[in-house]
């Protein structure tokens, strides 16, 4: 059978809504359904109809995302992606990602992004793992900082109720987007998520509070957080803080943020999930095993167009290679390019050349917003080196400080 596929319109956001809800087992709540309809944009969500239902949907935010060296690149943030379990293995799946990347590149993105519900399913649309996360668990009473730790007497910290000082969150984000790849600015319906507060967002854990790092010159750093309140069977407090966001503008506004997360009253426990994994709280623990920390996948990003990726962002190092690219889903990349760049700039253009490393797009997206894991992928076999040395050039080039982190799903 075939399934067409056509953008969906506002009138149809119930039947799609109905998918998203068979696809992934859960159910939102009316105020969490009406922000998610509100967040979509509806010329971008990609619909697989069975007769005149939906057995399939896709679809994208239009981003901005911050990649190696600060620019703000236009990226498709793919979201929604699910099939009905009833039209599972019909070939709706494939369908749709290649009608979305084809869409993608004729909107003149170079880039799509996304979190992957299964890590599995990506790789074979050419996504390539390209940011990590760590979770932190960490006991309150093992939270010593080291010597020396950033500290500003002209700096102090306040609680403020969340929706009040929105502005201000704003402000401080807007301040630290582009110093990390990954980061995508923010709209004012990210901000509707981001401090929503109904019981179905609080899930338990109770209303939405904040604290904010500030100066006679105004909000240096802010965390979102909620707390579980609890005591043990002997009447001894047993809380629980659950970070949801810490930015800061400085170094001294950070620690004194963390500071304020990690000496709350009645709090034994803070649960920190999606933390980057080079966040600035390892190096400021005396005792970095206390974090507890454990891996999972961020940001998983596909290059749509290998040239215009390629050459908007920037590198570590020079390099100048013959790459081939292998790519099944986006054929005009399936060629041979030769990356000439340094920390000055880039350029990449199609050659006839013979080529210094062979590798499938994906392990390209992996590498792109700064990770760099290539190395990795050729002691495991995934990569074929032509010229000697060639990948750990190339990966020199592309890796970056600090490394990639969106911080936030979409």
């Amino acid at each position: 059978m075939t399934y067409p596929i056509r953008p969906i319109g506002e009138a149809e956001w119930g039947a799609a809504a109905a998918v998203l809800q068979e696809a992934f087992g859960w159910r939102p709540s009316p105020a969490q359904d009406e922000r998610f309809r509100a967040e979509t944009e509806f010329d971008r969500t990609l619909a697989a109809f069975d007769g005149d239902d939906i057995a399939g949907l896709t679809a994208a935010f239009s981003l901005t995302m911050t990649v190696p060296g600060g620019r703000q690149l236009p990226v498709a943030g793919v979201t929604a992606v699910s099939v009905l379990p009833s039209h599972r293995r019909r070939g709706i799946l494939s369908s749709l990602m290649r009608r979305q990347l084809a869409d993608v590149r004729e909107r003149g993105e170079s880039v799509a992004a996304l979190y992957a519900s299964e890590a599995a399913i990506y790789g074979r649309f050419g996504y390539g793992r390209a940011a990590s996360q760590l979770r932190f668990g960490i006991r309150t009473h093992e939270t010593a900082f080291v010597p020396g730790a950033p500290h500003d007497p002209a700096l102090r910290m306040r609680v403020v109720t969340p929706e009040e000082r929105r502005a201000d969150f704003a402000r401080v984000f807007a301040s630290v987007v582009t110093r990390r790849p990954g980061l995508y600015a923010r709209r004012s319906a990210t901000w509707d998520a981001v401090l929503a507060d109904t019981d179905a967002d609080q899930r338990g854990a109770g209303p939405l509070r904040a604290i904010v790092a500030e100066d006679d010159g105004g909000v240096r750093g802010y965390a979102l957080f909620r707390i579980r309140p609890s005591w043990d069977e002997d009447g001894l407090p047993d809380g629980e803080l659950q970070l949801r966001e810490l930015f800061a503008a400085d170094p001294a506004a950070y620690a004194l943020l963390w500071r304020g997360v990690l000496d709350r009253d009645l709090i034994t426990r803070v649960e920190a999930e999606g933390r980057p994994v080079d966040d600035p709280i390892i190096a400021l623990l005396a005792d970095a095993r206390r974090l507890r920390a454990r891996w999972s996948d961020e940001l998983w990003v596909r290059v749509v167009e290998v040239d215009k990726a390629l050459s908007a962002r920037s590198y570590a190092a020079p390099v100048d290679l013959v790459v081939e690219v292998e790519d099944e889903v986006c054929p005009w990349n399936a060629r041979r390019w030769r990356l000439t760049a340094d920390p000055a700039g880039a350029e990449c253009k199609p050659v006839e050349e013979e080529p210094d490393v062979s590798l499938p797009v994906a392990a390209l997206g992996s590498a792109y917003l700064g990770d760099g894991l290539l190395v990795a992928q050729l002691d495991a076999g995934l990569l074929r080196e032509r010229t000697p040395g060639a990948v750990r050039e190339l990966a020199a080039a592309m890796t970056w400080s600090p490394k990639p982190w969106a911080g936030l799903t979409f």
